[in-house]
């Protein structure tokens, strides 16, 4: 073994290492700071907040994969196995809603439809109606926080099912269709049986989404356990509760990530050929109109309203975006997505280029280690990596002070680098996801070449790997860096002092009740949302 390569395998080795320990190191330490936790205060938690907090949590879960599963299922077998006026644009923009972020969702509803809001506002101009005189459902309700949360995550159901039903032969909709079921038999038949897998997969997804938010919670005030571990961190400064509540919000995630990872190996059988392709049922009258109407609502209330609404907002807002203050948080925000971005598709590539160049369980252990942190809410991270921080600075200064007189203050709480790290951890598994779709179409040969030409595994995964998969990296950098861009728990907690990001100064003006103010870094993180969900829409109408 030459030199060269002793030193490459060494520098990959090092950096699957150093990922392992980054991405298990919060996980362990929220289980290490929980249990270290008096029984007594544990006691205390428990007779307190945390059935409300366990409730809400479950709750929510419930009623939001729900609604995601009926509008996903529904909405992905019209646009596939029927044909209506406008079926092939619906198809495409029915993942516009993904786009947005929960909170931003929110913010423009509340607008809309809250009691001063424009909705109720007109209502009483129109009819006279005093505030007593009428009943309008309340936005700001456990009922609304669950409605936002499943217009912006139910496109996890429609693109599983909906490439699910694509993937299906013919054979089985002829052969019903020849003994007499029409599309709704058919569908309850055949179709959902068959997809029940990727519908149970998106689900889990759309609950692993819903355990994570914070904004929207927090702005309805739903109180879950995400509101839960900000409020004793911040209001309370109990970081003991913070990190109970952050472990039990940690083995809901584990197990929602574990349910999934089980859907994911599930295959269903299509028994049929490629080729056996079904004629789409043909709806015509009021069947097509029920199904145009019911493929653009998604749209038109998951995307277009909140645009429209949040573009007013921003008009008389006050708010100016090239005022030197709103250039400070366009700038923070877009350093730590492109570093965060550029760091996390890093570490993808040496993690997959590890696990294919030195197949083994050490190697397997860390790739499905850095996936994990999909299901890690960015709180649960956060006080993960806070919590021993703090201390190890806290008793360094001390050490300082006692031995050389020098106070060395907070060297990497509260520091870019460490919330650079919990991004990293966050969103690492999107990365690799987007790795292996490339890598998946890469030869094993070619590795077996470049070892036989003497090429060391470093030098083969600059010089082979990375050029295959440029398009996938990419990718993976685009989906980090717009996740970065909205991301809010960690951010709040972490985040250096006087630092701030576009989407804490959105959460900051809507707490303060300043709704037109938060219209305006809204519609610029809502923006770049788009950039990659304008790309998978073209995917989607490539394919």
């Amino acid at each position: 073994m030459t030199y060269v390569t002793r030193l490459s395998n060494i520098l990959i080795f090092g950096t699957v290492l150093l990922t392992f320990a980054v991405c298990a190191f919060p996980l362990i330490a929220v289980a290490l700071a929980a249990m270290a936790v008096p029984g007594e205060a544990l006691l205390n938690l428990a007779a307190t907040v945390l059935p409300r907090y366990a409730a809400n949590t479950v709750g929510l879960v419930f009623v939001t994969g729900t609604l995601a599963l009926l509008i996903g299922m529904s909405t992905a077998w019209l646009v596939t196995m029927t044909d209506f006026p406008g079926r092939r644009f619906l198809e495409v923009v029915l993942v516009l809603p993904f786009a947005f972020p929960a909170y931003v969702m929110a913010y423009a509803y509340t607008h809309l439809l809250d009691h001063p809001g424009v909705v109720q506002s007109i209502l009483r101009s129109v009819f006279g109606w005093g505030p007593r005189d009428y009943w309008f459902p309340e936005i700001r309700s456990f009922g609304g926080a669950a409605a936002m949360l499943a217009l912006v995550l139910y496109p996890y159901v429609y693109l599983l099912a909906r490439a699910v039903f694509l993937s299906q032969s013919g054979a089985q909709f002829i052969a019903a269709r020849t003994l007499g079921h029409g599309p709704w038999s058919t569908f309850f038949r055949i179709s959902l049986p068959m997809s029940r897998a990727a519908a149970f997969g998106g689900v889990l997804l759309v609950a692993m989404e819903t355990i994570a938010d914070f904004g929207t919670v927090s702005f309805f005030g739903v109180q879950t356990f995400a509101t839960g571990i900000y409020q004793s961190w911040f209001s309370m400064a109990d970081r003991s509760a913070a990190a109970q509540l952050a472990l039990c919000l940690l083995s809901f995630a584990i197990l929602l990530a574990m349910l999934e990872r089980i859907t994911r190996r599930t295959t269903i059988s299509t028994h049929g050929r490629r080729k056996d392709v079904f004629p789409r049922f043909r709806l015509s009258g009021w069947r097509a109109l029920g199904a145009t109407v019911l493929c653009a609502a998604p749209v038109l209330f998951g995307a277009l309203i909140p645009t429209v609404a949040l573009i007013f907002m921003a008009i008389g807002s006050g708010q100016d975006l090239l005022s030197p203050r709103y250039r400070g948080f366009v700038l923070n925000s877009l350093t730590l997505a492109v570093i965060a971005s550029a760091l996390t598709v890093t570490v993808a590539l040496a993690l997959g280029s590890a696990r294919r160049i030195f197949p083994g369980p050490f190697t397997r252990i860390a790739f499905q280690t850095g996936r994990l942190g999909y299901a890690v809410p960015g709180g649960v991270i956060a006080v993960g990596l806070m919590v021993p921080v703090a201390s190890f600075d806290n008793w360094l200064n001390a050490l300082m002070e006692r031995t050389f007189g020098v106070s060395t203050g907070l060297l990497i709480s509260g520091s870019i680098a460490l919330l650079l790290a919990a991004y990293m951890i966050r969103f690492l598994a999107a990365a690799i996801s987007a790795y292996e779709s490339g890598a998946s179409a890469v030869n094993p040969n070619l590795d077996d070449a470049a070892r036989v030409l003497g090429a060391s595994p470093l030098r083969t995964a600059l010089h082979i790997h990375s050029p295959l998969l440029t398009p996938s990296l990419l990718t993976a950098a685009l989906i980090v860096f717009v996740d970065v861009m909205k991301e809010l728990p960690a951010t709040l907690i972490l985040r250096p002092f006087n630092f701030d990001t576009l989407a804490v100064q959105a959460f900051r003006l809507a707490s303060d009740e300043r709704l037109n103010g938060a219209a305006v870094p809204s519609l610029v993180i809502a923006g770049l949302g788009l950039i990659p969900t304008i790309l998978l829409c073209r995917r989607i109408s490539r394919n």
